[in-house]
């Protein structure tokens, strides 16, 4: 499941600690996957889950100890399920890491609201829970919140990438950077282990087809209905100088490129663009199945670009104890 770092202008907890929580996203993520797997294997309660993971974290300390003294104590294994487990290998993500966890707005615990019948129900009904606790990570800190359009919530495309990419990919949906003093909204930014991938959405009426007329000027063709379009390519284009900008003050060497995007539509477009992927309906499922896939660990440069960019993002918020005054006063 990719990380959503930032939505619009919302606050989000990446803002605070870049360095922390990408890696405490996946150790939450992988932990809560498997208590609530076992739950539904055996029937017991998370808590019996608790007390058999503080067995196995205490046989872990006397590991040292059975290799001078050989002994065997049963430790209840407990099976890895291939729910995306990604290796970090940067300083700046140890497995040690010591920051105290807050409580509350930090914890994510599934519950098994109905009972599936085979493993894969169980893996869609935890990923549609941990989406509403991606949400919040992004839109609230432990003392602040943000108010959150209820239209992300329905987002399908939102949720598609978040839900089917791997989870070291950064996602920024639709952030607003300060550029100059001016409040200036870009479209998607997904920061990959090797690439920064800009991507303007076309998502207008279903079946339509969008045709290069020219620069400036796309047409575009639903049903025999046809309309004169701006181009996307030219709020692509500066989204890409804007990351490019970013990138070059703060010494970020990673490549950007550049995808136009329509799930439900198509793109006639004559001959090809350097550095510009198209990708329509007929090519989405392939496009989306070559992401899945990557391989490559979190990289320095990737954590270096992603915070570059967050330096500059616009943020709107209200301090936790203004929002519960507000909700008693409703």
């Amino acid at each position: 499941m990719a990380q959503l770092i930032k939505l619009q202008d919302y606050i989000s907890r990446y803002e605070i600690d870049l360095a922390r929580y990408p890696t405490q996203f996946i150790r939450l993520k992988q932990n809560q996957w498997e208590r609530i797997k076992y739950q539904w294997q055996t029937g017991e309660t998370i808590e019996r889950w608790e007390h058999i993971e503080e067995e196995v974290q205490e046989e872990k300390k006397k590991s040292l100890f059975q290799k001078l003294f050989p002994f065997k104590k049963d430790v209840p294994e407990v099976e890895q399920e291939d729910i995306e487990k990604v290796t970090i290998s940067n300083e700046w993500a140890a497995e040690g890491d010591s920051h105290q966890e807050e409580d509350t707005t930090l914890n994510f615990e599934p519950n098994l609201v109905y009972t599936p019948k085979t493993l894969e129900e169980l893996k869609k009904m935890f990923i549609d829970q941990f989406f509403h606790f991606q949400m919040k990570w992004a839109s609230s800190t432990l003392r602040e919140k943000s108010y959150v359009d209820p239209k992300f919530m329905r987002d399908t495309l939102l949720r598609s990438m978040l839900q089917t990419l791997p989870d070291n990919y950064l996602v920024f949906y639709y952030p607003i950077l300060r550029v100059k003093k001016a409040p200036i909204e870009l479209d998607i930014i997904i920061m990959t282990p090797t690439e920064c991938l800009c991507i303007t959405v076309l998502e207008q009426e279903s079946q339509a087809v969008y045709i290069a007329n020219s620069e400036r000027f796309w047409l575009k063709k639903d049903g025999k209905n046809e309309k004169k379009v701006l181009s996307p390519l030219i709020q692509l284009n500066r989204m890409e100088k804007v990351v490019e900008q970013i990138f070059h003050q703060n010494n970020i060497e990673l490549p950007i490129r550049k995808v136009l995007l329509t799930r439900n539509g198509y793109i006639d477009y004559p001959g090809t663009m350097y550095g510009i992927s198209f990708v329509d309906k007929r090519k989405f499922p392939e496009w989306m199945a070559q992401l899945k896939h990557s391989v490559s660990p979190m990289k320095h440069m990737q954590i270096r670009g992603a915070q570059a960019i967050l330096n500059t993002v616009q943020t709107t918020s209200f301090h936790r104890d203004i929002w519960n005054t507000e909700n008693k006063e409703d």
